[in-house]
């Protein structure tokens, strides 16, 4: 029993170690809905640093106004980020899928919060 379990723990090292690196640009869309429903879309730049579980890096429009990300982990495909801006907070809720970054983005501020949805490439 004692070698399967490590059996186990070795091969769920080795998957994990293969996981794929966040590391580098990505660069995509948001599809904003607005409170009276409409959607609009903008666009999104990350710059992400993947160190284990733990991903560091700044978001923004466009690569030159970048807000950093104050916290940021990956669970499987699972990637969670926080971002602060002065008047509020974007938390992204998205999922590596091949090499895009999708899902969902929920930006709060003075008791109101707006959804997005974000579909980012990795940048080549």
């Amino acid at each position: 029993m004692k070698l399967m379990k490590a059996v186990l723990v070795a091969v769920f090292l080795v998957l994990a170690a293969s996981a794929a690196d966040l590391t580098g640009a990505w660069s995509g869309t948001f599809t904003i809905t607005m409170p009276d429903g409409k959607t609009s879309d903008d666009t999104v730049h990350l710059v992400l640093k993947q160190s284990g579980a733990t991903i560091t890096g700044t978001v923004g429009p466009n690569a030159e106004q970048q807000v950093p990300i104050t916290k940021g982990s990956i669970t499987g495909n699972k990637v969670m980020l926080e971002v602060p801006v002065p008047d509020g907070m974007f938390k992204f809720d998205v999922a590596l899928e091949g090499e895009h970054l999708k899902g969902d983005v929920t930006r709060t501020a003075g008791g109101e919060s707006m959804k997005a949805k974000m579909d980012a490439t990795r940048v080549k």
